[in-house]
């Protein structure tokens, strides 16, 4: 179970260029695995599949399509492909770790051998053509299976994002996200009015009303149902360690607009004042509350510096901004943001998905903390480098991001401009050498600054002699 995570999802008419963005960071412990980012061809299913999560044990049978994953190395738990993008140009990311109230669970519990984010993504993403189909498809598995936790999962294609809560053992709902809004979701339910007369913005397990009302589950007086109030907990976790984070990035990108830290009824969408670039997303996923009182890295002195959970932590493994351009043709329209280990000490490297293969050092499995083979373990040895060091390092660590994202502008723009010349067919291949190209030269400005660190900490030793 991932349980920090946090989700921000950009409707075409609030981004900057007209994409359809789904974001998502993954956080986990420290030193237990390792992340690979992987492609796997389209091929016919003819298996069943057990999750050695849970156990589940589901048929998969027809032809599915190509995908991307970044998933564990480890798999003692799981595959956990996480988060994705499919050759149909529909993107998953799952999953947000969220939490059901007992009061819901004492009438449909969780299923201990039922579906959970170890395996979604897998179940799911070769078999959808679009947004929609992956809401209908996995919420047809959790009714037939069981849901064995409360998560969060985005879905997202050229022209629409659902955002979908699984809320017990067999209930769900799902919302479009707005075109001209935005979504932060961090690890709590954030859906919720329901507009069962909506067809075209929600959808729901097929019992969900009748459920909640055998069971006299909703307090509203007026008769409106509210999913985040019927089924979500409401406490002490979510006052401290997740509206924090739905907070700062409201606040970033409506500054207009003042509400409480703590305030547990923040809207599930908003309009944004100004319309959000991927280097906005990027800045909110690596975020620490910068310039409020809440930053655990500022020099000031304040008592509430580490009040709140931020998303920028230790514990930060990978993000993927899982970006779908309407402006572009279907071979290469889709392109998938990748970070590893601290978001705010590492690039983010533009990964084309309609490939063959990954890059070697993106997809290893070494065991071992190595930063020469893996860029997993080259930007986690960084970050553990850089300890104690945070704020000092601050602007060569901004220069080095800032470097690395205008050459990886630079590089779509000139792969977009060579796609266009090429035919549909060649485009897998021509594409699959790009990405190894953007790798390598961002990984070679990687091991830079690893060389640098290694040597500021020689030079700076305790055990360094000072008579």
């Amino acid at each position: 179970m991932r349980d920090n995570c946090t989700t921000m999802l950009v409707g075409k008419k609030a981004s900057l260029d007209g994409s359809v963005i789904v974001a998502r960071d993954e956080d986990y412990d420290q030193g237990y695995n390792e992340k690979r980012f992987v492609y796997y061809p389209a091929k016919n299913y003819d298996e069943v599949f057990v999750s050695k999560g849970t156990g589940v044990e589901i048929p998969l049978k027809g032809q599915g399509c190509g995908f991307t994953a970044v998933r564990d190395a480890v798999e003692d738990y799981g595959r956990f492909d996480e988060q994705g993008i499919n050759s149909y140009n529909v993107a998953m990311s799952s999953t947000e770790s969220e939490a059901s109230n007992r009061r819901v669970l004492g009438h449909d519990p969780f299923v201990k051998n039922g579906i959970g984010g170890d395996s979604m993504l897998y179940l799911v993403l070769p078999f959808v053509k679009t947004a929609r189909e992956g809401v209908e498809r996995l919420g047809g598995l959790v009714e037939q299976y069981g849901s064995s936790e409360s998560n969060g999962i985005a879905f997202g294609d050229e022209n629409e994002i659902w955002y979908m809560e699984t809320g017990a053992g067999h209930q769900w709902v799902a919302r479009r996200v707005p075109d001209d809004s935005y979504v932060v979701a961090p690890n709590m339910m954030i859906i919720g009015e329901i507009d069962f007369d909506d067809p075209a913005n929600y959808m729901y397990s097929t019992n969900l009303r009748q459920f909640v009302k055998d069971h006299h589950l909703n307090p509203s007086k007026t008769g409106s149902f509210n999913f985040r109030e019927i089924f979500s907990p409401r406490d002490q976790d979510d006052l401290r360690y997740n509206t924090p984070r739905m907070w700062y990035g409201q606040k970033l990108f409506n500054p207009e607009v003042k509400q409480a830290i703590d305030d547990l009824d923040m809207p599930f969408c908003r309009v944004p004042a100004k319309k959000i670039a991927i280097e906005d997303v990027q800045f909110y996923l690596s975020s620490h509350y910068e310039n409020t009182e809440y930053d655990y890295l500022t020099k000031e002195e304040s008592p509430v510096k580490n009040a709140y959970r931020p998303i920028s932590v230790t514990v930060s493994q990978e993000c993927s901004i899982m970006q779908i351009r309407s402006d572009r043709p279907e071979g290469y329209k889709a392109i998938q943001w990748l970070c590893f280990g601290l978001y705010s000490a590492a690039p983010w490297v533009p990964f084309y998905t309609n490939i063959k293969d990954t890059p070697a050092n993106y997809k290893a499995k070494t065991g071992q903390a190595d930063p020469m083979g893996s860029a997993y373990w080259l930007y986690k040895c960084i970050q553990a480098l850089l300890e104690g060091k945070q704020q000092t390092w601050q602007r060569k660590l901004r220069a080095f991001q800032a470097d690395c994202q205008s050459l990886a502008i630079q590089h779509v723009d000139e792969t977009d401009e060579a796609a266009e010349k090429l035919a549909a067919a060649e485009l897998p291949d021509f594409l699959t050498e790009a990405n190894e190209k953007i790798a390598g030269m961002i990984t070679a400005k990687g091991k830079d600054l690893f060389d640098q660190l290694v040597k500021d900490n020689l030079n700076n030793s305790i055990y360094k002699y000072r008579p």
